[in-house]
Formats: structure tokens, C-alpha cells, sequence
């Protein structure tokens, strides 16, 4: 494990982004909150801050932290919903395994609840979008030329 502490705590944020990615039958059966386990997004939303927060005990050598604040959103295509999470704190080291974490538990929700419906349902595209503060400042991840993966 890397020791973080000589540092400075300091305000950091990280933003990621995935994707599960389904028949359109199933993405609009979760819009309309039909789907017989529940309200899908409300699940996944609380599973994905849960996840952020227990990071340090899912991931080996990841440094556990106060999570200040964790938002999970989701936008619904025909074929895919998109998952992104924010995570921020003011701390010693970044946050962007929280961010990963909680958008991958959160898909993973997706996939449980909505699996009667669709198992041909897969996760894809998770990636870290955005990292601000900490020594190595600001990483933005560049547009890709052809937009995302329309399928997995």
C-alpha cells in the first residue's frame, strides 16, 4: 500500500462513466418501472453509493476514505442505459476507484434485477472520465472520434 501520509489532504473528485447495455424491451420496462423486483434506478443509485463508500473493503491495497459526497445518475437509451457516477472528499488521495466502483456495482444492480427479463445483458465502456486535485491535477478524458461503443 502507498503511503499517503506526508500529504496534503486536499478537495478531489472523480467522475466515471458505464454502460449495461440491453434489448430495448428491457430498458423500457425499467423507464416505465415495470419490472417485477422493483424500482431499478432507485436500487442501483443506492447500490452504487453503498459501493463507493465500501470501496477500501472490495479493492485490495485502495486506501479507505471519507467520501464527502456520491451521486449516481442514469440516462436511458433504446439499447443501453448509462450510469455515471461522482464522487468527492478532501483527502490524501484521489477518489477515482470510488467512482469505478460505484458505477460497476451499480450496472451490476441493473443486471440483477432486470436479468428475468434480458439475460443476454452486458456491462461495458466503464471509464474514468474526469479526476480533479491531488500532485497530478486535472485529467479529462479526451472525446472519442466516433462517440462511445454502441455495443459491448
Amino acid at each position: 500500500m502507498i503511503d499517503v501520509s506526508p500529504k496534503e489532504a486536499s478537495q478531489r473528485r472523480a467522475l466515471a462513466r458505464c454502460r449495461v447495455f440491453m434489448q430495448p424491451e428491457t430498458t423500457s420496462l425499467v423507464a416505465r418501472g415495470a419490472v417485477s423486483k422493483g424500482d431499478v434506478l432507485a436500487v442501483a443509485r443506492v447500490a452504487g453509493i453503498q459501493a463507493a463508500k465500501r470501496t477500501a473493503d472490495l479493492i485490495p491495497l485502495c486506501h479507505p476514505l471519507l467520501v464527502g459526497s456520491v451521486f449516481v445518475n442514469f440516462t436511458i437509451d433504446d439499447a443501453w442505459i448509462e450510469i455515471e457516477a461522482q464522487v468527492e472528499t478532501v483527502d490524501r488521495t484521489g477518489v477515482e476507484m470510488e467512482a469505478l466502483t460505484a458505477c460497476s456495482v451499480a450496472a451490476l444492480t441493473i443486471y440483477d434485477m432486470c436479468k428475468s427479463a434480458d439475460r443476454s445483458m452486458t456491462i461495458g465502456d466503464l471509464t474514468l472520465w474526469e479526476k480533479t486535485g491531488g500532485r497530478s491535477g486535472v485529467y479529462r478524458r479526451p472525446p472519442e472520434p466516433d462517440g462511445p461503443r454502441s455495443d459491448a
